[in-house]
């Protein structure tokens, strides 16, 4: 796993500082990424595409079993690291274990905080926090058929 990439939120808060000083422009986005498909990769394309630095908070296990039940995570927290920080797009992880991500984006006060076309711009957890700060919310367009429910109810029906 790339180390580097994995940061706690304490370490990321100092990033951040030292990003903002010398003018780059950090993007952030979150979201359970328990099964990585197109649409995530289309979304962490995009969401790089609208600053200098990306930087993608995980739901820990706990927080997807509370959000999506029992069965989920498909894959745990430190296999998610794994994969996501082979993706180029994205520049440093870390996770939450609150059901939001609200308390890391009032922390890093990001730029630029990209989210799923599938997120009502009313729902979108940080909105309020980004924009007093000067920052923008930018909604990712959405590929329709590429939820992650969708493909696992796919192979339950097509495999089982």
């Amino acid at each position: 796993m790339n180390s580097r990439k994995v940061q706690t939120l304490n370490n990321l808060k100092k990033i951040r500082a030292r990003l903002g000083k010398e003018g780059q422009k950090v993007v952030f986005t979150n979201g359970c990424f328990d099964l990585i498909h197109g649409g995530h990769i289309h979304l962490f394309r995009f969401a790089k595409s609208c600053g200098d630095i990306l930087i993608v908070a995980l739901n820990t296990d706990r927080s997807i079993r509370k959000i999506k039940g029992p069965s989920r995570p498909v894959f745990p927290l430190k296999e998610r690291y794994e994969i996501l920080s082979a993706i180029e797009h994205i520049d440093y992880l870390t996770s939450f274990s609150e059901e939001t991500p609200q308390t890391i984006i009032a922390a890093l006060l990001p730029d630029v905080l990209v989210k799923g076309g599938d997120w009502a711009s009313d729902e979108i957890v940080g909105k309020k926090e980004v924009e007093e700060a000067g920052g923008k919310v930018v909604r990712a367009p959405y590929l329709i058929g590429h939820s992650s429910t969708d493909i696992i109810e796919k192979i339950l029906k097509n495999f089982s």
